[in-house]
């Protein structure tokens, strides 16, 4: 193992492991640091292991509807750790593939905590001893993890946070989830399911509270029905532990109200990792509990950047990787564009799925828009109809003046495939009449994002 490289990256996340290519593919020497697992939390404990979650809950719901589609089959029952089991080694699965991408790359992976120190210098502790590498440029992409409320502290055993709640040894009969971001309705969706009695606990006025309006009130309609019990403007006090299982202390509009579960899944957010890492030490700047950083992800010391959960970007897999990308072509002397962080997709795989880019109707009202708005409802799709989903909507918004496409916003299924679309639609400035007069397949559920648009304009042909 080398001690010198050109860059070291610190954090094989989707951030860190993808900087490291995309340096080696630039001709540069490259090594990461990890302390546990390639990928990070992303393939190990986030993204990966709950889509599997989700979709062994997906196909248990097939199943108990499989009358709707004309099958008859007998009773179902969903065997909860083989559903564990099935999660963990897809993301086992994944976290060796990364491991074969850093040596097809030849990248070196230094085992360890790493924490950066002045002189362009990382230490990497293992197993009590430590070694010192240096490098012409060291990146910081260390993650998040989940955020502990002061009032209610994790003890792993009743009181979980994500990663427990997707290794639970047994399926409880009841789960309270505090907080309704994409973590807490996903696990939400899991347990309720697979017959986990779910309530839900959100402080803001809606579920999913990013999201645009009508899509946080449909969430919660189709919630209802699959029988989430859901209090907004509502929060956890406290929860005695001290019993067989879990007794929440619920601030509600109506008053204090006491809720009994086996299991309080706290899903309040993320923090940045930050702490120990050597921050203070080498001088890098932290506003806000992140790290500051310039356009291409250079901290206030030079030599030293930072991407991902700890800089101030959306907490998203997706971004960690663009910011890597953009980090290392800059420190390679490519000339890359700055992130448009008005243009990121957000994904939320409940079901039915949300998915979102740009501004909300609020939103862009609020920062001075004239807009135009469409919708069209998947119960108006034939593929939809078809395909036993008719649930939920597009809904987009364009600027009334120029056409811009300012936001669009889709709850229903497999909308997370088709929110690409309009990303790139955006990058392009395209408008709305292009979009209404660019053909789209038919049957597809992506033809609602052209009647959604067509609606915008009083062209729509299918309402």
């Amino acid at each position: 193992m080398a001690s010198q490289y050109d860059v070291i990256i610190i954090g094989s996340g989707p951030g860190g492991y993808v900087a490291a290519i995309r340096a080696s593919q630039l001709g540069l020497k490259t090594a990461i640091v990890e302390k546990e697992h390639l990928g990070g939390i992303c393939l190990n404990w986030g993204c990966i292991p709950t889509k599997a979650l989700l979709k062994s809950a997906q196909v248990f719901q097939y199943i108990n509807h499989a009358k709707d589609y004309g099958i008859t089959v007998g009773s179902a029952e969903a065997d909860f750790g083989a559903v564990i089991k099935r999660s963990r080694d897809v993301a086992n699965g994944m976290s060796k593939g990364v491991n074969f991408l850093m040596k097809k790359n030849k990248i070196d992976i230094i085992d360890g905590l790493g924490r950066v120190k002045p002189g362009k210098k990382v230490e990497v502790e293992n197993d009590g001893k430590k070694t010192e590498y240096t490098a012409n440029h060291i990146i910081i992409a260390t993650g998040g993890r989940a955020r502990q409320l002061p009032n209610v502290p994790i003890d792993g055993q009743k009181v979980i946070e994500y990663r427990k709640a997707m290794s639970l040894e047994k399926q409880p009969k009841s789960l309270l989830v505090i907080g309704s971001g994409a973590i807490g309705v996903e696990f939400a969706y899991v347990y309720a399911s697979m017959g986990t009695k779910v309530t839900i606990v959100e402080f803001m006025p809606n579920i999913v509270p990013v999201e645009d309006e009508e899509i946080s009130k449909e969430l919660a309609k189709q919630y209802k029905k699959l029988g989430v019990e859901i209090y907004t403007n509502s929060s956890v006090e406290k929860v005695d532990t001290s019993g067989a299982g879990c007794v929440s202390t619920v601030k509600t509009p109506s008053g204090e109200i006491k809720i009994e579960t086996d299991v309080v899944l706290s899903a309040a957010g993320v923090v940045a990792n930050i702490e120990n890492i050597g921050l203070e030490e080498t001088g890098i700047k932290l506003e806000r509990g992140k790290i500051v950083t310039d356009d291409y992800y250079q901290t206030n010391v030079p030599g030293y950047y930072a991407i991902g959960d700890v800089t101030k970007g959306q907490a998203l897999a997706h971004v960690a990787s663009a910011e890597g990308i953009i980090c290392v072509e800059k420190i390679a002397g490519e000339h890359p564009h700055p992130l448009n962080y008005n243009n990121i997709p957000g994904c939320t795989y409940c079901s039915p799925e949300i998915a979102s880019v740009g501004y909300t109707e609020k939103a862009a009202k609020e920062a001075g828009y004239e807009v135009k708005i469409g919708k069209f409802p998947f119960s108006a799709s034939g593929k939809a109809k078809a395909a036993g989903a008719p649930e939920g909507f597009v809904k987009v918004i364009f600027d009334a003046k120029y056409g811009e496409w300012l936001g669009a916003h889709m709850i229903g299924t497999n909308v997370t495939e088709m929110i690409a679309e309009v990303v790139v639609a955006r990058n392009l400035e395209t408008t709305g009449h292009e979009i209404v007069k660019s053909v789209h397949p038919h049957p597809t559920m992506s033809e609602a994002i052209m009647e959604a648009a067509a609606a915008a304009y009083g062209e729509v042909i299918h309402l």
